[in-house]
């Protein structure tokens, strides 16, 4: 009998821990302060800078998942019919938020495209496709910072000058990233990087790099045979020493090319989302962005 009590309370323990921890985790909303959502990792890193503990933030793409092609849960709309503002990139990144503004069922709501006002680049002249990736240039990201700013200080004005301090320190970090990363490029002679996923044309565009992309914009795009022989043609004729790939993507057909070729993988990361490892070890938009440089520079020279 005693074995049994102990057993009891054992697992009425685990429960109680675990209820635990699924409460802490969710949260308690808190009325005074602005609900505020945000569409994937990198806007949350964005919004969780400017907004600080005056906001109670909240994300819709799980941890570690790739918001390409993510769909919202009925759950997930519950949710946002308590929001007051949803923050999104746009630009097609997002596919999922037209549904949401249809199914929501919340008045009050604002949804703020972070990217729009900026120049946004093509996929080709004949497409109407766009790259989303905008974040890439650390000016970009200035800007929509900047956007972020507007929005908390326009639906919470109390905490205006709060929210203004924290977006004056994100825009004196983007200004130093972008010199840092002018810098690196000027210090190289080679131009050239080679990517798994076509992501990175706002930051090569920002400092005159080009991409040679073995797989298009969308993340579950699949190479030609014809690119694939491309891009190892370029990678051997050019003596090409590493490809890169994004960690949240499947590499098969960089692993291949790497297998012929004897090219490397290297890591270049989207900053469209985190492991909860790195979230855990502190990465955010900066760290990750020089981790970046440092790949980039490494690739440039060719070592």
């Amino acid at each position: 009998m005693r074995g049994f009590k102990l057993y009891a309370f054992l697992w009425t323990f685990i429960f109680l821990f675990l209820t635990g921890c699924t409460k802490n985790e969710v949260g308690q909303t808190d009325e005074s302060k602005l609900q505020v959502y945000t569409s994937f990792y990198c806007i949350y890193d964005f919004v969780n800078k400017i907004g600080g503990d005056k906001i109670q933030l909240y994300n819709i793409v799980p941890t570690g998942t790739e918001p390409h092609n993510w769909e919202p849960t009925a759950g997930d709309m519950r949710k946002l019919s308590n929001a007051d503002l949803l923050f999104y990139n746009g630009a097609g990144m997002e596919n999922f938020v037209d549904s949401v503004k249809q199914s929501v069922e919340n008045d009050k709501i604002k949804y703020i495209e972070l990217s729009e006002g900026i120049e946004l680049i093509k996929k080709n002249e004949e497409s109407n496709i766009y790259d989303p990736h905008i974040w890439l240039n650390p000016i970009n990201a200035e800007k929509e910072a900047l956007k972020i700013k507007n929005a908390l200080s326009e639906a919470d004005p109390q905490n205006a000058d709060f929210y203004n301090k924290n977006y004056e320190d994100f825009s004196k970090k983007a200004k130093e990233l972008d010199k840092s990363f002018s810098d690196m490029v000027n210090n190289n002679e080679n131009k050239t990087i080679v990517v798994a996923h076509e992501a990175y044309g706002y930051l090569c565009q920002a400092y005159g790099l080009k991409q040679l992309a073995i797989e298009g914009l969308s993340a579950d795009s699949e190479p030609s045979p014809a690119k694939m022989a491309e891009v190892s043609e370029f990678i051997k004729n050019n003596k090409i020493k590493f490809i890169f790939f994004e960690e949240l993507l499947a590499v098969k057909a960089a692993d291949v090319i790497s297998e012929e070729t004897g090219a490397k993988l290297l890591v270049l990361n989207p900053f469209e989302g985190l492991s909860q490892e790195d979230i855990d070890n502190g990465e955010d938009y900066f760290s990750v962005m020089y981790k970046n440089l440092e790949n980039i520079d490494k690739a440039l020279k060719n070592d």
